[in-house]
């Protein structure tokens, strides 16, 4: 039922991909993957996603948290632009089959000087930009085969008096299949929500009255409001067991766009022991190879690695280090560096 209610809300024209929508949309950082293994492969994982980083992808994958699970990703976002990225995320088991899982992600600019039209120069001092958004999530195993979940997302864009503030919805289910669970499907609805809209004091102006007196008048603009990107992943993973120490995964997303162009998603892992993971992805959209039509910021490689550090009685639980790089042109790139605990 929850799969045919997303694939009817995916035939709504607020999903017809529409290139002439792009920029029209506001809340983009929705759009960015702060989580550092699934970027490494262009989140071309979205089926398989497991644990917390799942939150982003596909909600649907934090039902296979085992116990406990702390994440924390920090993003040189555009190497050279000063912006960075920290995210932190948190997944619990909740009986036999739920997990509860809360996500922070915040976007920091640095210091700007402020200008004013009688002030272009600067010198009146500096104000920070901020951008943040807080999920909080529940994910459900129904079976060995099917596990589903619902996000709610908090947004948030700020400089010092003016701030937007939104909600917005995920869900998300993962399919399992193959003599070894070694299939995966999954479809997933991301950033359905209504229109978001700015205020503030940095709106508002003040002025005498037109009559010469001496009494102030204040006058509040009004922000026009703006959509929230929406957008749906499907995606389908294989896992090819080589022997009983390694493993080559081949992943493809298919990304439906709201307000830009469509985007698939191409990758492969390989894993030796469960425990050293090489991986590496390319996205393409129409254009991205040609610096003149190009209208993203990638230009479609990444790559990324992973070491899982076992610990315990049954060497269930894990400490890991993430890191993945993602070509972009302008700028140096984006980096990324995580670190897991899990329990």
């Amino acid at each position: 039922m929850v799969a045919a209610a997303l694939l009817a809300l995916a035939g709504t024209p607020a999903f017809a991909g529409n290139p002439d929508r792009a920029g029209s949309a506001g809340a983009t950082q929705l759009l960015i993957n702060p989580w550092t293994r699934s970027a490494g492969w262009g989140l071309a994982n979205s089926a398989s996603l497991r644990g917390v980083e799942a939150m982003y992808g596909n909600v649907a994958g934090l039902s296979m948290v085992n116990k406990t699970e702390i994440l924390f990703s920090n993003t040189r976002w555009l190497s050279g632009s000063g912006t960075t990225i920290n995210s932190i995320g948190f997944g619990q088991k909740l009986g036999a089959s739920g997990v509860l899982g809360i996500s922070a992600t915040t976007m920091g600019f640095g210091e700007l000087e402020v200008r004013t039209e009688n002030d272009p120069a600067g010198g009146l001092g500096t104000f920070s930009p901020t951008m943040a958004n807080i999920g909080i999530s529940y994910a459900k195993s129904f079976s060995n085969s099917i596990h589903g979940g619902l996000l709610v997302r908090m947004v948030s864009e700020s400089i010092a008096n003016v701030r937007a503030q939104g909600v917005c919805f995920d869900a998300g289910i993962h399919y399992v299949t193959g003599p070894k669970e070694n299939v995966h499907f999954g479809i997933a609805l991301k950033n359905v929500g209504p229109a978001m809209s700015f205020s503030g004091d940095g709106l508002s102006v003040q002025g005498l009255l037109a009559d010469g007196g001496s009494d102030q008048l204040t006058l509040e603009q009004r922000s026009a409001r703006f959509e929230i990107p929406s957008l749906l992943n499907i995606g389908a993973t294989y896992d090819w067991h080589l022997n009983e120490t390694s493993r080559l995964s081949f992943a493809g997303t298919f990304i439906s766009n709201s307000f830009t162009k469509d985007q698939g998603v191409f990758g492969v892992e390989y894993a030796f022991r469960k425990m050293f993971h090489l991986r590496g992805g390319y996205m393409y959209e129409a254009g991205i190879t040609d610096d003149a039509e190009r209208t993203t910021v990638y230009t479609g490689p990444s790559a990324g690695l992973s070491i899982d550090l076992p610990f315990g009685e049954e060497k269930k639980s894990a400490v890991a280090i993430d890191y993945s790089y993602r070509s972009t042109n302008p700028f140096a790139g984006i980096h990324s560096v995580g670190i897991r605990i899990s329990l």
